[in-house]
């Protein structure tokens, strides 16, 4: 890993500086979550169910909304970020709102060795691979979470998706499908807030389909679901439609922009 320490310390930083601009966004919508609205899209919801009284670990948790939000129907949780700035939110949160989740700071391919117990669900959600330069250690640490019988759950940007790039208001096709070399991107402001004037510097790598179901598969996972869909319940590309379930559609879909796993150990 300690190749990698150069390209985790500056997007550390980068998500320290993202933290405040987000808490402050639209797309947070932080009073409202405050208020009692979910932060939670519907394809966590109906892959999961009913979580009362299950232990949950969040991994790569941002401020916590999400984690958060299972908590508050019940779940025992413990969200899990790279960010300080990050976890010192989610535990204000926490705190806040009268929650018992904990919060760890770590790199998420070091969780078990801060976090020793097992859990019900492992959950990862929209934009978190792309930020690990290797998945076979996460798919390990995984396993490692879960109870005998546990469920690994994600939903994720397709790979299709990272292969586009924003270039004068229009997307362009201009990255690998599944690459191991390391993307480097700088551009102000964040997906968050466009108007930002924060220098977002994001070293990514991009991760084919089969690369994460080799992965779980060889951490010992049974994959027991995958699903691809045409839609998203985030405005990711230029032209998107929202449809009545609240979802972004294309005029033309051409090609899925979500994915979804479940796995059980």
């Amino acid at each position: 890993m300690s190749d990698w320490t150069n390209y985790f310390e500056v997007n550390k930083a980068t998500w320290n500086k993202k933290v405040n601009i987000h808490a402050k966004s639209d797309f947070y919508n932080l009073e409202a979550f405050k208020d009692g609205e979910s932060s939670l899209k519907p394809y966590e919801l109906n892959a999961l169910g009913d979580v009362e009284g299950k232990s949950l670990l969040h991994l790569q948790c941002h401020f916590g909304q999400d984690t958060l939000s299972w908590s508050r129907m019940g779940a025992k949780c413990v969200g899990v970020d790279l960010s300080e700035t990050g976890i010192e939110l989610a535990r204000s949160l926490n705190a806040e709102l009268q929650q018992d989740a904990k919060f760890v700071c770590c790199n998420v391919l070091d969780t078990s060795a801060h976090i020793s117990e097992t859990f019900d669900v492992v959950f990862t959600s929209y934009g978190v691979i792309g930020w690990l330069p290797d998945l076979k250690p996460w798919a390990k640490m995984i396993s490692e979470r879960l109870k005998p019988g546990g469920t690994f759950y994600m939903v994720e940007f397709h790979p299709i998706v990272w292969m586009f790039e924003e270039v004068n208001g229009r997307m362009e096709m201009n990255y690998p499908y599944s690459q191991e070399q390391v993307i480097y991107e700088e551009y102000k402001g964040t997906y968050a807030d466009k108007t930002s004037e924060m220098i977002s510097k994001e070293y990514g790598w991009n991760h084919s389909l089969s690369s994460v179901v080799n992965a779980l598969i060889e951490a010992g996972l049974k994959i027991e679901s995958f699903k691809e869909y045409d839609e998203t319940p985030y405005d990711i590309f230029p032209d998107l439609v929202p449809n009545a379930s609240g979802m972004y559609r294309a005029k033309s879909p051409l090609f899925p922009f979500i994915f979804e796993i479940k796995a059980r150990k």
